[in-house]
């Protein structure tokens, strides 16, 4: 852990981690076909938290120099596991069954996300243009989130082309904030803020932000562009 940010930062990053955690578990809990392998996948996302935390906290992520950078192993995984789901029968069976609702209702998270990660500008950890004051809009993601639950779902006031226009644009606004993040930090790949490099998710907690919940928001949307555009909604 940055041991100069205050504690009040990290805890917001843990207790995010753990809302993220239980609506992905509540979406396969309301899935009709996956309901039953709900506390096995639980526990698969708890132990892949775990070893991140356990890496990061022994500083396995601070060689940046390294080639290929380690920093992958936090983020290849879950774009393997995404990759695999959508390549395999199973994977799309299971992607189809969950509750486009609750899809919608976890990108509230988006919100004390974007708050963090204005916390970390402010303490040099993160470069601006990660923030709302520079180049990431994805706090709109998280504000429209529960209109578009409450109006598309729970009143049915919304067609399937808006709520799939919706989906479109968050993840096109949470890529924005992959591609500059990953950027950003000080590997050899960087290409921006050289003067207050993206070092933050080195550490714990703040690894869960690319290896979890990032990678589960970004999910959300693609699973629900496929239900609406298949029209499996």
């Amino acid at each position: 852990m940055l041991k100069e940010l205050p504690g009040y930062i990290a805890i917001l990053f843990i207790l995010t981690t753990i809302a993220t955690l239980a609506m992905l578990h509540l979406a396969v809990r309301r899935s009709p076909a996956y309901a039953a392998k709900s506390t096995s996948i639980l526990a698969g996302l708890l132990a892949w938290l775990l070893l991140q935390g356990v890496l990061s906290v022994n500083g396995i992520y601070k060689d940046t120099l390294s080639m290929p950078p380690k920093f992958l192993s936090a983020v290849l995984p879950p774009l393997v596991t995404m990759i695999i789901l959508f390549a395999t029968r199973s994977g799309r069976k299971f992607m189809d069954s969950l509750p486009l609702s609750t899809l919608t209702w976890l990108n509230i998270v988006r919100i004390p996300v974007e708050i963090g990660l204005y916390w970390l500008f402010i303490h040099e950890t993160i470069p601006q243009l990660m923030t709302f004051e520079g180049r990431n809009f994805d706090i709109i993601s998280g504000i429209t989130a529960p209109l578009i639950a409450w109006l598309g779902f729970a009143r049915n006031k919304l067609s399937p082309k808006v709520i799939l226009a919706w989906n479109i644009i968050c993840l096109l606004l949470v890529l924005n904030v992959v591609i500059h993040g990953v950027l950003s930090v000080p590997t050899p790949f960087q290409q921006f803020a050289f003067d207050q490099p993206n070092i933050a998710v080195l550490y714990f907690p703040f690894i869960w932000l690319p290896a979890f919940i990032v990678p589960v928001v970004i999910f959300t949307h693609l699973v629900s562009i496929r239900q609406l555009v298949s029209g499996k909604r």
